[in-house]
């Protein structure tokens, strides 16, 4: 098969494609074999139908037209594939000559992926900086601060609410002046700030003492799944207030909230977990920042087709993620002070930006040669299938009758690339603000 490529327009490409006489009429003879299996003809068993009969019973241009739809998306996908083509429409045939004993010629115009050309120097010496991994001791007294609240016990309190205490109330909930027994409690232990009946509740309480009414309306948060968004009004007497009292930070702590004996030996252990998780987090905001940095050299027209799709499946995922919250997305956007304008504004940015990332991506590995080895992606189905509770052969199978092993071999040339603008990078080390380095005197421990 012979194909010749011919740009037609910025990212439209129009796709000459010629098929030998010998494959046309192997093709040509299936697509008989297939009507004759389909039709009935007296005197003739199913299948053994001549090809003259089959013209004489449904005429020739009709098996011929059968031939076109049955073959030419075949003969379509070996030529983007040879020429190493992404179709992102789908493309409009033109047949130019299709008689037998002659080669079977059509055109095909298609938008395709665009393809950034680059070199080494476009992607090498990007200025990424490394965010400090540095451990502060301030990290690992707020660390410290945590774990005292969870060994923190409960004392009345002779003063008004404040951030964080715990009040005893009851709350009657009702929407549309109908009660909402899912949201009413009564003698209820209610922690001031946890969110729990939304955020103008926790904003109102404080100041108050027992005896106080506070009454709000807001929507229910996302717990009360399918009455989530629902406008409620909320009625809250206080009744009580107590507040956490912290045990002290020393080494009767560290003994009760750890396996260490010493306050000391607590914070070496916080120290140096906590500056492997930075160093981890370090790690993941370089790639972000260098992938970032990328993106802002592209300067490339995204075909429209192409961010119309991206954006659209932005928003269908997001229309998804509100029903699994049991609201729609209207109500979601309302929560959000969002409107469908905005949601499509922001949609489309990011995927301005997205499919700027994957060409990107995909130009470094080009200009790299980089590959996909079949051990590679035999690896990465081991990970998705165990994930997924699923025998990797099976899962395997799967993935390749629904195409997505193709899609699982570009993620894995994608995040190869990543790796590489990393390791040419130029990074430094993260400036820090003016002012912020802590006084000495907080760095002091026991």
């Amino acid at each position: 098969m012979q194909t010749t490529v011919e740009t037609t327009d910025k990212h439209t490409v129009k796709l000459t494609i010629e098929v030998p006489v010998e494959e046309f009429d192997e093709d040509l003879e299936r697509t008989y074999r297939a009507i004759g299996n389909s039709i009935k003809v007296p005197g003739f068993r199913k299948g053994k139908v001549p090809k003259q009969i089959i013209d004489t019973q449904v005429g020739e241009e009709v098996v011929l037209e059968e031939f076109v739809q049955l073959q030419v998306p075949t003969y379509f996908r070996k030529a983007v594939g040879e020429e190493d083509l992404a179709p992102i429409t789908d493309p409009d045939v033109d047949v130019e000559q299709l008689e037998r004993g002659k080669p079977f010629i059509f055109t095909a115009t298609v938008e395709v992926r665009p393809r950034l050309a680059l070199t080494a120097a476009d992607y090498q010496g990007l200025k990424v900086e490394r965010p400090s991994a540095t451990v502060a001791e301030s990290d690992i007294d707020e660390y410290i601060d945590r774990l005292r609240e969870r060994f923190s016990e409960l004392e009345p309190a002779e003063r008004p609410i404040q951030d964080g205490d715990f009040a005893t109330v009851d709350v009657k909930a009702e929407v549309g002046g109908e009660p909402l027994d899912e949201a009413t409690r009564t003698d209820y232990l209610y922690f001031v700030g946890s969110g729990e009946f939304g955020e103008q509740l926790d904003k109102d309480l404080p100041g108050k003492k027992p005896g106080d009414i506070v009454t709000t309306s807001e929507p229910l948060p996302e717990r009360f799944e399918d009455k989530a968004g629902k406008v409620v009004t909320f009625t809250v007497l206080v009744k009580d207030v107590k507040a956490r009292k912290l045990p002290e930070a020393d080494d009767g702590f560290a003994k009760t909230a750890s396996e260490f004996d010493t306050l000391a030996q607590l914070r070496d252990d916080l120290r140096e977990r906590l500056g492997e998780l930075k160093e981890r987090e370090a790690t993941k905001i370089i790639r972000d920042r260098a992938l970032e940095a990328m993106v802002d050299k592209v300067d490339e027209d995204i075909p429209e087709s192409l961010v119309q799709d991206e954006t659209n499946h932005r928003v269908t995922h997001a229309g998804e993620r509100a029903g699994q919250m049991g609201i729609s997305l209207e109500q979601m956007l309302e929560i959000q002070g969002w409107d469908m304008d905005r949601l499509r504004e922001d949609s489309r940015d990011h995927a301005v930006r997205a499919i700027k990332a994957d060409l990107a991506l995909e130009g470094v590995a080009r200009a790299a040669e980089l590959e996909v080895t079949a051990e590679e992606i035999g690896a990465e189905i081991n990970v998705l299938a165990q994930a997924y509770g699923r025998d990797p052969k099976e899962f395997a199978k799967q993935l390749d009758r629904s195409g997505q092993i193709v899609t699982l071999a570009g993620d894995i040339i994608r995040t190869k690339a990543l790796d590489l603008l990393v390791e040419h990078a130029d990074i430094t080390d993260e400036t820090e603000p003016a002012g912020s380095e802590e006084p000495e005197s907080s760095k002091e421990t026991e």
